[in-house]
């Protein structure tokens, strides 16, 4: 059990490590190819290589039950958030929307007890509420206590992707992390074929190099493997419990911010980053335990 667990977490951390280049990347890369192709055709772009794969493994269909787990997660990962983000990177700085999505452990543990099962200590909810108040605090200091459209759209993706996160842990524990994203990917592919099409302009040719590694990827790791990484942790590990690797993607999308787009970092950051580390390292010790689990050791206790 405690293997697991270990293996959840490092998995959790790789996959954190990969979303956290996710808006440096978008911010690159929306300048030249527009949030419709940045948006959407990251999708596409990963459709093709899942389909390859499927072709290869012979991949059997899933069923009616897990097609709507699929769905819920094509929603949130592949359509919302690549969506919501974008149009958030037009105005935002990468680190103003980096704090922002720091809100998705809280996110991911409330919709892990509904989808999930699963029953969270008090300890796990005063470290959760410490690293909400902490990232609250950090992007009140960096907008001057004014919240902008771009805001709003990361707010709402917060509670999409939180969804679409615990939905997608669960399944992966029947389906397999990869086949979860790699379905979903399937599944809102074909809607988004048209608008990308007709988004798509000669000008994007003369794009820098960097614009196109970013466009790469994100269709190929922040799209596809870095869900695999998170879902295969979240199926080992509990969701809530890897949920709360996600209080160190803020800073490490800051750390990425200033190496890759010259972006400052301050003392009160680093200070900050201390406070959500120690968050995140109690809320990995804390037990989590099934609501099934619960409910049989109290009739075991009936009886004796």
């Amino acid at each position: 059990m405690k293997e697991n667990v270990k293996k959840g977490m490092i998995l959790g951390f790789i996959g954190i490590v990969c979303f956290s280049l996710t808006l440096p990347a978008t911010s690159i890369a929306v300048p030249y190819f527009g949030a419709t192709i940045v948006g959407l055709g990251r999708t596409v772009i990963a459709a093709i290589i899942v389909g390859i794969i499927f072709i290869i493994k012979k991949e059997k269909l899933p069923n009616k039950k897990q097609m709507k787990s699929i769905g819920i997660v094509a929603i949130g990962a592949v359509l919302a958030f690549p969506l919501l983000t974008t149009f958030a990177m037009k105005s935002l700085p990468v680190s103003h929307g980096a704090i922002e999505l720091a809100l998705l452990p809280l996110a991911t543990a409330g919709f892990a007890m509904w989808r999930g099962g699963e029953r969270l200590s008090k300890r796990y909810w005063i470290a959760s509420i410490i690293g909400t108040i902490t990232v609250i605090f950090y992007a009140v200091y960096l907008g001057l206590g004014q919240l902008q459209k771009g805001d709003i759209a990361l707010i709402i993706a917060v509670l999409i992707l939180g969804l679409s996160y615990a939905e997608g842990g669960k399944l992966s524990k029947e389906l397999g992390s990869w086949q979860v994203i790699a379905w979903a990917i399937l599944i809102g592919a074909p809607f988004f074929v048209i608008p990308v099409g007709l988004s798509i302009s000669i000008d994007m040719l003369q794009a820098p190099i960097e614009a196109w590694i970013s466009l790469l990827y994100l269709a190929i790791v922040s799209q596809f493997l870095a869900y695999v990484a998170w879902y295969g942790g979240m199926s080992l590990g509990g969701i809530a419990r890897v949920g709360q690797m996600q209080y160190l993607q803020p800073f490490l999308m800051i750390g990425f911010s200033v190496l890759f787009l010259g972006e400052s970092i301050t003392w009160l950051t680093i200070v900050l980053a201390i406070v959500i580390v120690m968050c995140v390292i109690i809320g990995k010790n804390t037990p989590v335990t099934k609501k099934e689990t619960h409910y049989n050791n109290r009739v075991l206790h009936e009886k004796g």
